[in-house]
Formats: C-alpha cells, sequence, structure tokens
C-alpha cells in the first residue's frame, strides 16, 4: 500500500480538534501548494484561497457555520471560493501569465485564447460561477489529500451561509464567491465520536466499472 493511501485511509472528518495545537507553517504552505497546482479547466485556475487565523474571524465564521467547532478548535481555516464570473480580463490575464512564463506565444494557444474569450463572458454570470466553484472543488480535494498526507487532520464543511460568509471576509467586492471550507487541526484524544470507527466505502465492485 503506498504511502498516500495509507493516509487517506488514516484521515477522516474530524469532529473534534485540539485548539492546544498549531499546524505549522510549512505544512500550511505545502497543503496549499497543492492546491495551487491543482488542474483546472482551460488552466484558468479560476478560485483562490483565503487562509483565516484570526480567532475573532473565525468565530463570526463558526456562528454562521451551524456553529461547528472545528472552525476555532483548528488553528487555520481555509476558505475557498470561485471568481464570481469570468471576464475578459481574468481570461488574458491567466493566458498573458502563461506566455510570459513560458517566453513565447503560440498560435494555437492564442486561437484558444479567442475561443473562450468569444464563449465564457457572455454567458450568465451564475453559470460561469457555477464552473468556476467546480475547478475550486478540485483544488479543494487535493488540499484535503495534501493534509492527510502532511499527517494534518481536516474537516471538509459545506454547511455555512455563503452570503454571511462573503459579508465576513469581503469576498464580493474582491469578484469572489465562497465555495467551501477546511479547517486545519488536529484531532482531540478524546470527545470525538467519529474518531476511531471503521472508515466505510462502497467496495470496489460498486463503485469502479470497466469498460475494455
Amino acid at each position: 500500500m503506498s504511502e498516500l493511501i495509507e493516509k487517506l485511509n488514516w484521515r477522516y472528518a474530524t469532529k473534534k480538534m485540539d485548539p492546544s495545537k498549531t499546524v505549522s507553517e510549512d505544512k500550511v504552505e505545502r497543503i496549499l501548494e497543492a492546491a495551487r497546482l491543482a488542474p483546472t479547466s482551460s488552466g484558468l485556475q479560476p478560485f483562490e484561497v483565503i487562509v483565516v487565523t484570526n480567532k475573532d474571524v473565525r468565530a463570526k465564521i463558526q456562528e454562521i457555520a451551524w456553529n461547528q467547532a472545528q472552525v476555532t478548535e483548528g488553528s487555520h481555516l481555509l476558505v475557498f471560493a470561485a471568481w464570481d464570473n469570468y471576464t475578459v480580463e481574468r481570461i488574458n490575464h491567466m493566458f498573458d501569465l502563461t506566455n510570459d512564463e513560458r517566453g513565447f506565444k503560440n498560435e494555437g494557444f492564442e486561437n484558444y485564447r479567442q475561443m473562450l474569450l468569444g464563449m465564457y463572458p457572455g454567458r450568465d454570470a451564475d453559470v460561469n460561477f457555477e464552473h468556476a466553484a467546480r475547478q475550486a472543488y478540485i483544488g479543494f480535494g487535493m488540499a484535503v489529500a495534501a493534509a492527510a498526507f502532511e499527517g494534518v487532520d481536516a474537516t471538509p464543511m459545506e454547511g455555512f451561509d455563503a452570503a454571511k460568509l462573503d459579508e465576513i471576509l469581503g469576498l464580493r467586492e474582491k469578484g469572489l464567491r465562497s465555495v467551501t471550507i477546511l479547517p486545519l487541526g488536529y484531532r482531540a484524544a478524546e470527545g470525538d465520536w467519529l474518531a476511531g470507527l471503521k472508515k466505510v466505502r462502497r467496495p470496489k465492485d460498486e463503485f469502479v466499472s470497466v469498460v475494455a
């Protein structure tokens, strides 16, 4: 069994974290880097991650997140926020960045740019946000796996009032909308009803089918 699979078997959606323990910054940085390196549609990377360590801010977020204690018991809270829309400026920025980093322009790549510019900005903003949110989930999944690899507990959460979280963090002013959140920390020695229970997933023959 590979180390990653072992770690994924080790992880669970931690229900109670030890507030006396802090995730080291080097581990947090590697988790964030995994999210940054996640694949996204057309390489547009249409989401950002906000790292919240301020206790007062996290207390406000806990209030609008069904009072889930991990938000404040963990040492870091990652907020994954997607672009509220695809704009000409955002699309051009990513294509220009790619050209600058690679040091050349490619005709096929520029044709692809024009195709996206002719399609995405004209679509309904909600359609574009939902597409961007799906990309954010790819990065979110990478962060969950990276946390497990680092031996850091993480609790994926969708249970929060997105509009209120956007207000607390001023996301709408930045052209962002919250999608999901991820508290990071370390499981408490006692008090977590889920700790120690067998991980249950559908068997492979119910989950995987092969078309040969």
